[in-house]
């Protein structure tokens, strides 16, 4: 290459972890992602014409507070108190899920107490965003839409109007003229989001960015986008039901893993302040395979319902269908259960749900689901019973962290019996004959069809 100038450099990028080679490969060799290389272009790099300002980082503070709260109180939960002064917050979530909705009522929250909000859309027109307004009740007049797709655009219009936050939806549909590609491509995405939380950074006002989600559930575009930004936030749920999770996977200014619940209606989304009380109201105490579970999000206690259904069948293979839970769990599971219960599932399928939606990822699950399954299985119901404990493979339950806040939050809505591992039940024949689904001579207290 002659010359001191650098000039633009085909490449091939990975967009999962940002792994650049100059020739093109079907797998990503940094990262094993097994898909192809896509076509990327480097840019020279851009060289700011400011020095930035050294300051201590014993210096006094400022008045300036370091965080203000939105308004909506599952919201800023999530987000450790409120949002911080400069932050880059991605916000990812299936379609129709409600994350624009969600946006446009923390705009108004926002517009309402502290001054105006640009709401950049490049995805609807202003008039389409208007009538969803109308819908959910924005009652602001500082809550500001505009229809660019071009991120220099909504930068300069943002440093203009200087607004107390500003909200694009989506980074996936603007672009940069400067940027070869076309929007939604990982160069667009990158440097998109780029000059975003570059400004963000300099003016000190927040930027809100949603993101789209790919089959996997991950957020569409390089994974470096989610290094870039200070928070990632998730929005999940059942598209069938009403309740909606936003769920803290990253957060550099506040505890991660927080939740906050929602019920999708159509005045948009509202607040769920007891969502265990929610779920146990909801439940039927006199169905067998159902049994209460206190979760842990975060420091956030939350009551679920583990619903199990056992089916005898003739099949030699018997179907297994889990939602919500590790598949793989749920099959030691019932490998437990058979081995050191002798309950013959390998001739019954079996069917496990965590009801409203909800993922569950701690082992501490383990002791519910077997409860909820032995309990299908000899059709006897539990009632108001919840558990929690991690189940060994030599049928052992194992304590797990915080049962003391687990505890409370049964007996806040008056749930009960517990069974547990700190309650001196260290076996899962134990726990099973706790629950009565075994007799003194160990056999089954219902039949099992």
């Amino acid at each position: 290459m002659k010359g001191s100038g650098r000039t633009m450099e085909l490449s091939y990028c990975c967009e999962q972890c940002g792994y650049r080679s100059g020739k093109w490969m079907g797998f990503c060799p940094q990262c094993r992602a097994q898909q192809a290389l896509a076509l990327d272009s480097e840019q020279p790099p851009r060289r700011s014409s400011t020095t930035g300002t050294v300051v201590s980082a014993t210096a006094e503070r400022t008045s300036e507070r370091d965080r203000y709260p939105i308004g909506i109180g599952e919201f800023d939960r999530v987000l450790g108190g409120g949002i911080v002064h400069g932050a880059a917050i991605l916000i990812g979530g299936e379609p129709g899920i409600g994350k624009s909705t969600l946006l446009l009522q923390v705009a108004d929250s926002i517009a309402g107490a502290s001054g105006s909000v640009l709401m950049a859309t490049a995805e609807e027109s202003t008039q389409q965003v208007q009538m969803r307004s109308r819908r959910i009740g924005v009652r602001s007049d500082g809550v500001l839409l505009v229809s660019l797709n071009d991120v220099d655009d909504i930068v300069g219009l943002a440093a203009d109007l200087k607004p107390s936050a500003v909200i694009v939806d989506s980074i996936q549909t603007i672009s940069s003229v400067e940027v070869p590609g076309s929007a939604g491509g990982t160069s667009q995405v990158r440097e998109s989001a780029g000059r975003l939380i570059e400004f963000a950074k300099r003016s000190g006002i927040p930027v809100m960015l949603v993101g789209h989600v790919t089959k996997d559930g991950s957020i569409a575009g390089p994974r470096t986008l989610e290094h870039m930004v200070d928070v990632v936030l998730y929005l999940e749920g059942d598209l069938d039901r009403g309740l909606r999770f936003l769920r803290g996977v990253k957060n550099r200014y506040g505890s991660v893993n927080e939740v906050g619940v929602f019920d999708m209606t159509q005045a948009g989304l509202t607040e769920v302040a007891d969502p265990s009380g929610l779920m146990v109201a909801q439940r039927n105490e006199t169905a067998p395979g159902t049994v209460l579970f206190p979760m842990l999000e975060g420091r956030r206690p939350l009551v679920i319902e583990i619903q199990a259904l056992v089916v005898q069948t003739e099949v030699p293979q018997p179907r297994r269908a889990v939602n919500g839970l590790p598949s793989a769990r749920v099959h030691q599971i019932l490998g437990v259960l058979e081995r050191h219960l002798a309950i013959p599932l390998r001739r019954h399928e079996v069917y496990v749900s965590v009801m409203g939606g909800i993922k569950v990822s701690e082992p501490a699950a383990d002791l519910p689901t077997a409860l909820a399954i032995a309990s299908a299985y000899f059709k006897v119901a539990l009632h108001r019973t919840a558990a929690w404990g991690e189940l060994g493979l030599t049928g052992d339950v194992r304590p797990v962290p915080r049962p003391g806040v687990r505890r409370s939050e049964v007996e806040r809505i008056a749930a009960g019996p517990i069974i547990s591992p700190d309650a001196g039940m260290g076996r899962l024949m134990e726990a099973i004959s706790a629950a009565g689904l075994l007799d003194d001579q160990h056999g089954a207290a219902g039949d099992s069809g």
